[in-house]
């Protein structure tokens, strides 16, 4: 019994060793290229590591010789997943601290949407709010700051999330009012939302990310998000 204790511990320990060396063949390759890792875990696929960078989400072999990047779908249920896009979406829910949230009253579905100040249908998506509400749709906004974490939006941005009434905030900058200066609050990251916006391939606002991480790009009608998001339901239950 002791034998078999000791042959297993044995095991364990060779296990992490190969996998923290696999670990530190990857970042070192990713290092030489600029880009900081995050994280790194196994992916779906023997020999592949799934790794969160600051530049995104990539996929590199064990040695740390191979990139590939891109999402991959598991292939294994009726209906194609996106199994990339659920990593991220995980790392979304992650954030819900972040979020300036307008919850529908009797609440059927939830989606993010990344958003902009000055982008007009961001503006447009925001004057319909009561209406996705009323269709059982919470919204939840992260900063997107379309012209970079330098650009005057970007300030405006975390005064409204650094500000005591967000929602008051949001809806009084989409309506073209000025917003008290804040240049930052410590509950309050908006570079970090920009960035997991990146992540998931985002170059425009509005952008909606549904429950599954699939990302909608540009504005939706009420009735068609419902749409939508019932033709996703439907693909979770057949998957």
């Amino acid at each position: 019994m002791k034998k078999n204790i000791v042959w297993l511990i044995s095991l364990l320990v060779a296990v992490s060793h190969s996998v923290l060396a696999d670990d530190v063949a990857i970042k070192r390759t990713l290092n030489k290229m600029g880009i900081e890792t995050e994280n790194i875990h196994p992916s779906p696929i023997v020999g592949l590591s799934t790794v969160i960078t600051n530049q995104g989400l990539v996929y590199v072999t064990e040695d740390g010789k191979y990139l590939l990047e891109g999402p991959i779908y598991d292939l294994s249920g009726q209906m194609p997943v996106n199994v990339t896009n659920q990593i991220l979406a995980k790392k979304i829910e992650a954030m819900s601290d972040q979020m300036i949230i307008f919850k529908a009253p009797e609440e059927k579905y939830a989606i993010t949407v990344f958003t902009d100040v000055t982008c007009g249908y961001c503006k447009k998506f925001h004057q319909d709010i009561a209406e996705y509400n009323k269709k059982g749709i919470t919204v939840r906004y992260l900063a997107f700051p379309r012209n970079g974490l330098h650009h005057e939006s970007a300030k405006t941005m975390t005064s409204i999330w650094c500000s005591a009434d967000r929602q008051k905030a949001l809806t009084d900058a989409f309506k073209g009012e000025t917003i008290s200066p804040i240049e930052k609050c410590q509950t309050v990251d908006i570079a970090a939302q920009f960035n997991i916006g990146h992540m998931l391939g985002i170059n425009g606002t509005p952008a909606l990310v549904l429950e599954d991480g699939t990302v909608i790009p540009g504005y939706m009608t009420a009735d068609d998000l419902v749409k939508g998001l019932e033709k996703l339901k439907k693909k979770i239950i057949m998957s």
